[in-house]
């Protein structure tokens, strides 16, 4: 019995549209619940209290001076200052750390290479939570022996996290996939390992190292607990903390700590906005082979 291709083709067409369209269609839901709550937090923000509380959606009417009250009463500029100074000094220590280190794993061998990584990568199981004390203890005693200090200081809102596992393992695999050639034809040129990672293998590797530097500001621009931790004075304490000053034995204003919510965002969301093609195309080589 002959298939009629034209009915085939109208079955296809139709199973082709539904499945695009439960496609769509939980996409669609995904990206609701994802923005939602940024919706709710940037409409709170605008509210007076009365609003916030009551549970109402949309205000009345725009309260944009509520952004002026939490910059001031929050103490907003100097906080903001110090989670800049913190973020971009771990960011700098990270970066260098990071790529030295991938690149020891990925072009260079010495005994124990594959045992020390792979000891590195376990320790990924190991929970934020349990290293904060034994980091607190760490960071006491040096602050004790060394004529630096450390505790209410910048060292220790910095130094501890500048070696991030995750950072070395990202980038130790895609160094790895670089070409030989290229390293032998450096060689021929007179190049050494140093030159060849500054001259070659950096510049082939902006999209992971754009990755890191956006998950890297965002860890160091949102913390928070240790921060409380190792310091007891708010000239380094970063901008997390402030938004706990609109909390009190009263009750927290809600208004107020949304619009210092809003404002404690801005920067991730221009970095990410300005470095988005590149964080999309790493995560798309991420799937790609050789």
């Amino acid at each position: 019995m002959a298939v009629d291709p034209k009915k085939n083709s109208n079955v296809y067409r139709l199973r082709r549209a539904v499945m695009r369209f439960l496609l769509y269609t939980v996409l669609v839901i995904g990206g609701v619940i994802a923005i939602v709550p940024f919706l709710w937090m940037l409409s709170t923000s605008l509210m007076t209290l009365g609003e916030a509380i009551s549970g109402r959606f949309l205000p009345q009417v725009p309260q944009w001076h509520n952004y002026m009250v939490a910059w001031k009463e929050a103490n907003f500029s100097e906080y903001f200052v110090n989670s800049l100074e913190i973020t971009l000094i771990t960011l700098s220590g990270q970066l260098a750390f990071s790529i030295m280190a991938a690149y020891a794993f990925a072009r260079m061998k010495f005994p124990g290479r594959d045992l020390i990584f792979g000891i590195l990568l376990s320790t990924m199981m190991i929970p934020g939570m349990v290293l904060m004390i034994p980091n607190f203890l760490t960071v006491t005693w040096l602050g004790r022996v060394s004529p630096i200090k450390w505790i209410n200081n910048w060292p220790s809102l910095t130094i501890p996290f500048m070696g991030s596992v995750f950072s070395v393992f990202l980038l130790r695999q895609f160094f790895a996939q670089i070409p030989n050639d290229l390293f032998d034809a450096a060689q021929i040129d007179g190049a050494g390992h140093w030159q060849f990672l500054w001259r070659v293998v950096i510049p082939l590797s902006k999209a992971p190292i754009m990755v890191i530097t956006v998950l890297s500001f965002i860890g160091s621009w949102n913390a928070l607990a240790w921060p409380l931790l190792v310091t007891n004075a708010p000239n380094w304490r970063p901008i997390a903390v402030g938004l706990f000053q609109f909390v009190d034995e009263a009750g927290s204003e809600l208004n107020l700590q949304m619009a210092g919510a809003v404002i404690t965002i801005i920067p991730i969301l221009l970095l990410y906005f300005l470095t988005q093609r590149q964080f999309t195309e790493s995560i798309a080589r991420s799937g790609m082979k050789g």
